[in-house]
């Protein structure tokens, strides 16, 4: 408990003795229902990312669907599920939570979530920045109840606020009346419906490990920790990043440390990559995973550009600060593409390309305010298949093509892939989904009918057939690779500009070229000087390659181990 001692003090001060003694009984309650499984990262791990309802059929619960859907056609393909806020909420498709300990109805329960926890590991969001408006703590709040009455942030609405980094274009102060009369601005970050929570105050704490801990007990074998970067604020500060919220991050990891150290936590920071990886903290004490947000604009732009070299430049840098830590790599998620992290890595030009693009693709672009109150895109609002889609193609063999040369660049990078169930499934934008909801975020977030999915697996020219079947077969083939260990040994070669190539190995398990073409003429690859030899075989397709006329198309994809 000294680590944890420590921080408390730091956070708390004075009030750190009690805030250990008030942490220490909530400690003391947790029981934990099942042991993970304790075993580190691998090349086996592979995250599918959903909602619990994503999959629907009448008069079954979602959750029921899903779990049958991944056990039947995904159990070779992937280790893991990420269940998207599941809980009761009142806004955000999930991330505004009414009641963190229940599951919602309309999608299953506790029981539904544990029994997929018995075939695949299982990630839970963790949304601790910031709660519901209708939940019954800000009730509670509201009413004056002293345990709840530093549960938010009120915040003089003349106070200079002005240093705050933004995510949206809302106002940053929400107006709410007490049950006595009084009127205070609370800070949400988010918007008027999500209310920051203040982790300045112990209660506030001591509530939210027991959040944590209930979802361990229940068990989570990861646990994502939604927008953690503005956990902390401080009025003329950035109120991002600070110290504060790097020290909430390593008290929570040292509780599970201490308690469940299985348990892996993933960081959640939609920023510029090195404020990203920060939340490693020094390879031991913060996230074991983070977010690789800067893949999926970057990756983007290889295709928009037809070239790979920033793509490779950047993916050359990919080191994690230790064997305990490594990448979650994505190329989409229930959110768009943001685009923050190309600062610093792209020029204003290159991102303006990638917004005309996500337009053209028939998307939208959210925005955010600046210090200076101009705007810049925040996110590009669009299906990672429609993304990589090109006027006159869209839909067809072509397409299916070029997307899933994207994700096979995903699925070589070291680290752990996160792979979105409507990329998987070849889903097109949902542009009735947005009209409906009036939030540009639901072009991605379709509700399907399980049966129609089936049903359009059974006929072989069907988009949703292009995608799914090769994916998978990628997915499974790529689990077989020792060379894919998240820690192995990787060198990115630049050997084309419209050829992405990265050398894997795993000791002397295995050595692996990964190559992938992004689209153009055929080129031609000498892999010898880097240590290719002579006889190789694609293990995708079991065909021989010689190392020195390594041919590849466009769109194709070449996984070639060497000794073959």
């Amino acid at each position: 408990m000294e680590t944890i001692r420590q921080l408390l003090d730091g956070l708390y001060g004075a009030q750190g003795g009690r805030a250990l003694e008030r942490l220490a009984a909530v400690l003391a309650r947790f029981q934990r229902r099942r042991a993970g499984r304790g075993r580190p990262f691998s090349e086996r791990d592979i995250v599918l990312i959903t909602y619990g309802d994503t999959l629907q059929s009448a008069g079954n619960k979602p959750l029921d669907i899903l779990h049958t859907f991944a056990r039947t056609h995904l159990n070779d393909a992937v280790s893991a599920i990420h269940l998207l806020p599941f809980f009761p909420y009142s806004s955000d498709d999930g991330f505004s939570v009414i009641d963190y300990f229940q599951v919602d109805p309309a999608v299953g329960d506790w029981d539904a979530v544990m029994r997929c926890g018995n075939d695949f590991d299982v990630m839970v969001d963790f949304v601790l920045n910031h709660i519901s408006a209708r939940s019954p703590w800000v009730s509670e709040y509201l009413a004056g109840r002293p345990e709840f009455s530093e549960l938010a942030i009120e915040v003089d609405p003349d106070v200079d606020l002005s240093a705050v980094v933004r995510p949206r274009a809302l106002p940053l102060l929400t107006p709410f009346t007490k049950r006595s009369g009084e009127s205070v601005h609370l800070w949400t970050t988010f918007s008027a419906d999500q209310i920051d929570l203040n982790y300045k105050s112990i209660d506030v704490l001591c509530k939210m490990v027991e959040v944590l801990l209930y979802y361990v007990a229940r068990g989570a074998r990861m646990i994502r920790m939604d927008a953690v970067a503005y956990l902390w604020k401080d009025p003329g500060t950035p109120c991002i990043h600070l110290p504060q919220t790097h020290a909430v991050v390593r008290l929570l990891r040292a509780i599970l440390d201490k308690v469940a150290p299985d348990v892996w936590l993933i960081t959640e920071t939609n920023v510029p990559h090195a404020e990203n990886i920060s939340y490693f903290g020094n390879g031991n004490d913060e996230a074991q995973m983070v977010y690789n947000f800067t893949l999926p604009p970057l990756l983007l732009h290889a295709f928009a550009a037809a070239d790979t070299h920033a793509l490779s430049d950047w993916a050359g840098g990919l080191q994690a600060p230790s064997s305990q830590t490594t990448f979650f790599n994505f190329t989409a998620s229930h959110d768009g593409i943001g685009v923050r992290p190309l600062e610093g890595i792209l020029p204003d030009a290159e991102i303006d390309r990638l917004v005309r693009l996500a337009i053209a693709g028939g998307g939208g672009v959210s925005y955010r305010n600046q210090a200076d109150g101009t705007q810049r895109p925040y996110e590009l609002n669009i299906t990672y298949v429609d993304a990589l889609g090109v006027a006159g193609s869209r839909g067809t063999a072509d397409h299916a093509a070029r997307f899933l040369a994207s994700q096979a660049i995903q699925l070589c990078l070291p680290g752990v892939p996160g792979i979105y169930i409507h990329s998987l499934l070849g889903s097109r934008n949902w542009p009735s989904g947005v009209q409906h909801t009036g939030h540009a975020r639901a072009i991605n977030r379709e509700k399907l009918d399980a049966a129609e999915v089936l049903a359009a697996f059974a006929a072989p020219d069907h988009f949703r057939t292009r995608i799914f079947f090769p994916y998978r077969r990628m997915l499974a083939v790529r689990r077989q690779q020792p060379a894919f260990h998240p820690n192995a040994d990787y060198e990115v070669l630049h050997l084309h500009r419209q050829v992405f190539v990265i050398k894997r190995q795993a000791d002397r398990q295995q050595r692996l070229f990964a190559i992938t073409h992004i689209g153009g003429p055929p080129v031609v690859l000498n892999l010898r000087p880097h240590g290719g030899s002579g006889s190789m075989r694609d293990v995708l397709t079991g065909h021989g390659f010689d190392g020195a006329a390594v041919a590849v198309e466009a769109y194709q994809t070449l996984w070639l181990v060497t000794g073959a």
